[in-house]
């Protein structure tokens, strides 16, 4: 069982940056690979970063890439995602989520934890 909890999000101006946060208790939050996703009002849950239990592979939907970045610290059971060069069109409410499968996983029903979510919105 792993218990998340997201931070970090608020209100931004295009082109600002957010660093939100996803603690998560238990001891065993190296077992999972972490994902990130977010949900705008009025559409389905969509998928942003994942990456890997150790850390050392990340990836990105296509919408975000070059501008978010996933990380984690394992000794911390915390994971990251810095949002930069940020647009109205990311407003969301953003979620991180905990899966056991190994391979990079994209879609939301794979991942067994979720948070509760935080609110991101960029305006313009």
């Amino acid at each position: 069982q792993v218990h998340l909890v997201e931070s970090g999000g608020g209100l931004v101006q295009a082109g600002g940056s957010l660093r939100l946060s996803c603690a998560a208790s238990g001891r065993t939050f190296s077992r999972y690979a972490m994902g990130w996703f977010r949900q705008a009002p009025g559409k389905e849950r969509e998928f942003v970063a994942h990456i890997t239990r150790s850390g050392d592979s990340t990836y990105y939907a296509d919408s975000v890439k070059g501008r978010f970045t996933i990380s984690r610290d394992n000794a911390k059971n915390t994971v990251y995602l810095q949002m930069n060069s940020l647009e109205p069109e990311d407003t969301a409410v953003y979620y991180c989520a905990a899966t056991v499968a190994l391979r990079t996983v994209v879609a939301a029903p794979q991942y067994n934890y979720w948070g509760q979510g935080t609110q991101v919105t960029v305006s313009s």
